[in-house]
């Protein structure tokens, strides 16, 4: 009996290890598809859309178009004349970054929507972060609008973000 109870807690931390490692790789898996998808979408449309330039896609509900944002999410800072901007931008990014990377790195009990909720939004970061270091900008091209209220323009990056923050806020507020 004491045998066989051994041998069920060897197979269990073995299995514990494997799932620990299925998520983390399902994690990474999930944050490269997001960046490479955003940079992806960004290329094509620096490369097919003038700046500024809108092509109507749904009538009176969504377009297509390309602008360029040196500001941070949804546009916020855009204006600020502030030449520290970038860089303060990129600082407080890679910071987040790392906490992100930290935190999901640490938790092995984490449930699967912190776990989706995290890969998403380090992979939208990270993309968003590339292009602030690369260029002093993102690209925004995707805007959604009713009547004349236009939401603020954005990306993949920033629908990442945002459907991953939604996800963690979801765990905390189901969690036990």
């Amino acid at each position: 009996m004491a045998q066989w109870l051994n041998e069920s807690i060897l197979v269990s931390e073995a299995l514990t290890v494997r799932v620990k490692n299925l998520s983390r790789l399902m994690s990474v898996a999930i944050a490269v598809v997001v960046f490479v998808g955003d940079q992806a979408t960004k290329a094509m449309v620096e490369s097919s859309i003038p700046e500024h330039a809108v092509i109507p896609i749904i009538p009176h509900f969504f377009n297509l178009t390309h602008v360029k944002n040196a500001g941070a999410a949804f546009g916020i800072f855009s204006d600020a004349p502030s030449p520290w901007k970038t860089a303060i931008l990129i600082l407080i990014s890679a910071a987040l970054l790392a906490t992100v990377i930290a935190f999901a790195w640490r938790d092995h009990r984490l449930r699967w929507e912190s776990v989706v909720g995290l890969a998403l939004v380090l992979g939208g970061a990270l993309s968003n972060l590339v292009d602030r270091i690369r260029l002093g900008r993102v690209v925004d091209f995707l805007d959604f609008y009713f009547r004349t209220y236009h939401w603020y323009t954005f990306n993949l990056a920033d629908s990442a973000i945002v459907v991953g923050a939604g996800l963690l806020i979801l765990q905390v507020l189901i969690s036990d």
